[in-house]
């Protein structure tokens, strides 16, 4: 699901520029809008889509994922540790919103270089969980974020 850009809504803030990993995404030096120079290169990591303040930059979606003609929003709340993708079907009547939490690092902190990070022990390479992925879920803290304990409840298949 390549990005694209909506013009009217960008400010030309540079967050999706600096974030995005292949080096497609722009500003326009006339216009000093964001827009995605090869979007048949992008690698669909959504990082720019997470990071736009301004939620300029969309998702067009495969028609496994959502049918043609709708649309894909994507909102970070950083205080409830969430990430809502909601889906809008052409029909207009039909919506479905999609709730993970989010496991990326907080801004402005550096990932540990390898060697600097305790290998895994017997009981963790025996595990089914990835290296370290109790710890990037937030496992360790107790228990997985869940609507429950983010505050949030769901209210005609949306949430609150």
């Amino acid at each position: 699901m390549p990005t694209f850009v909506y013009m009217t809504r960008c400010d030309g803030c540079g967050h999706c520029v600096d974030i995005c990993p292949s080096d497609i995404m722009h500003i326009d030096k006339v216009t000093r809008r964001a827009y995605n120079i090869e979007p048949n290169m992008c690698w669909e990591c959504y990082s720019c889509v997470k990071a736009c303040p301004m939620h300029a930059i969309d998702v067009r979606g495969y028609a496994d994922f959502a049918p043609l003609g709708h649309s894909v929003r994507v909102d970070r709340d950083e205080e409830k540790g969430v990430i809502a993708w909601r889906i809008k079907f052409r029909n207009g009547q039909k919506d479905m919103e999609l709730l993970a939490p989010i496991t990326t690092k907080p801004w402005g902190e550096h990932i540990p270089k390898l060697a600097q990070v305790q290998g895994p022990t017997k009981e963790m390479r025996d595990s089914e969980l990835l290296f370290n992925e109790p710890k990037y879920i937030r496992l360790d803290e107790g228990d997985i974020h869940t609507l429950k304990s983010n505050g949030l409840k769901m209210k005609a298949g949306v949430y609150y």
